[in-house]
């Protein structure tokens, strides 16, 4: 009885770290999309940049090799900072600006401010 209750619980454990490691993968390959624009605009500047030097030495492959290594190097990073964060415990439900990925509504109190109000909110009739 305790050895299936102990094997019950490794494989719960085993599923929340791969349900963890899979949600850090797919928010950090999010954002780095997303707020990471600029970055994958300069990686791919000095992706082309490289290529044209390379091409003078290596001139079948040159840009294979280059566009390859910058994916991979994205790939990796994604995965090895979900690897990272997974293995320190760090669950996305603990992380305060993740709100968006489970759905939570901010709770903001938003006051309407007309174009016209710096003009006319303080004048009293």
């Amino acid at each position: 009885m305790a050895l299936s209750q102990t094997s019950n619980l490794g494989k719960t454990y085993s599923l929340l770290m791969i349900k963890s490691f899979l949600i850090w993968t797919f928010t950090l390959a999010v954002c780095l999309l997303v707020v990471g624009f600029p970055l994958v605009v300069l990686m791919a500047t000095v992706g082309c940049l490289l290529s044209i030097v390379l091409e003078s030495v290596m001139p079948v492959s040159a840009v294979l090799l280059v566009a390859g290594g910058l994916i991979m190097f994205n790939v990796m990073a994604v995965v090895m900072a979900a690897g990272v964060l997974t293995l320190k415990g760090v669950h996305p439900k603990e992380v305060q600006w993740l709100s968006w990925l489970h759905g939570e509504a901010e709770n903001m109190k938003t006051t309407t401010v007309y174009a016209a109000c710096p003009l006319t909110c303080e004048i009293e009739p």
